[in-house]
């Protein structure tokens, strides 16, 4: 799925408070469409702006894009800027003492990790593109973190083990990845970005960074990983979303490129 109505189906109507209990200007209400219009030229007098005016701007649309069930924010002309998506409009926070990582599933060994166990592994970094299936793009992200495929020797994938179904500590989101595509050397179990550990707001402490595919493969909020011997589909691909994820030439990139 490609453009604005898939950009629609990206967000999910909410009343919920946020995870930290700071609330926002409008306290866990959805953003209605006349508020959201009104963004459009605040995002325009960003453009006019430069680069400051839209970096203040999303930082204040990031509690306001969590709760907006028109998708009028994904139009939002911010620039080469991370946009904020919650399919729950508030996710509980982890930290270094509470955040754990569990394999499951088809392994040999069924592990939890900490925090603390992940960044005492082989640690891969990369500088890849972050691609939204709405279409905005991030250029050039510095990522860090351990390859997906570190983590499931670890457990040791018993040979029915086809594909992992993986989960989000928000409590709803879910996704898929065969053991080919979670084997790719730029799939990373991701720790850091853009030169500082993974925010909360970003999926932090832990996400999921899929290179070559689709922002919504990328889980954020990273808190399971389960070796299956069929693929499960994701929250967005039971909505209609493809199960290969793979970034098309329809943005204009080949789906193989690595940038």
């Amino acid at each position: 799925m490609r453009g604005w109505w898939a950009g629609r189906r990206d967000r999910a109507p909410s009343t919920a408070p946020m995870a930290d209990g700071q609330g926002s200007p409008y306290d866990g209400r959805p953003v209605g469409r006349r508020v959201a219009l009104g963004l459009l030229g605040l995002g325009a007098l960003g453009i006019v702006s430069g680069r400051h005016a839209q970096s203040a701007l999303s930082s204040f649309l990031e509690p306001i894009q969590l709760r907006d069930p028109t998708g009028l924010t994904s139009l939002l002309p911010l620039g080469d800027t991370f946009r904020f998506y919650s399919v729950t409009g508030g996710v509980p926070i982890r930290d270094a003492t509470t955040y754990r990582l569990e394999i499951s599933g088809l392994v040999d060994r069924p592990t939890v990790l900490t925090l603390a166990d992940l960044q005492a592994m082989p640690q891969t970094d990369l500088v890849r593109d972050f691609q939204c299936v709405t279409g905005w793009r991030v250029p050039r992200v510095h990522w860090s973190g351990v390859r997906l495929s570190t983590v499931l020797d670890r457990a040791g994938v018993q040979p029915s083990g086809r594909t992992l179904r993986l989960s989000s500590f928000d409590g709803t989101y879910t996704d898929s990845l065969t053991l080919d595509q979670a084997r790719l050397p730029d799939v990373l179990v991701a720790l850091k970005m853009l030169g500082g550990d993974v925010t909360h707001d970003h999926g932090g402490p832990v996400r999921l960074y899929v290179a070559p595919m689709y922002g919504y493969k990328s889980v954020k909020w990273l808190s399971g990983i389960e070796v299956t011997d069929a693929v499960v589909p994701g929250y967005w691909e039971h909505r209609g979303y493809d199960v290969d994820g793979f970034v098309g030439r329809s943005n204009g990139r080949g789906i193989d490129e690595r940038t």
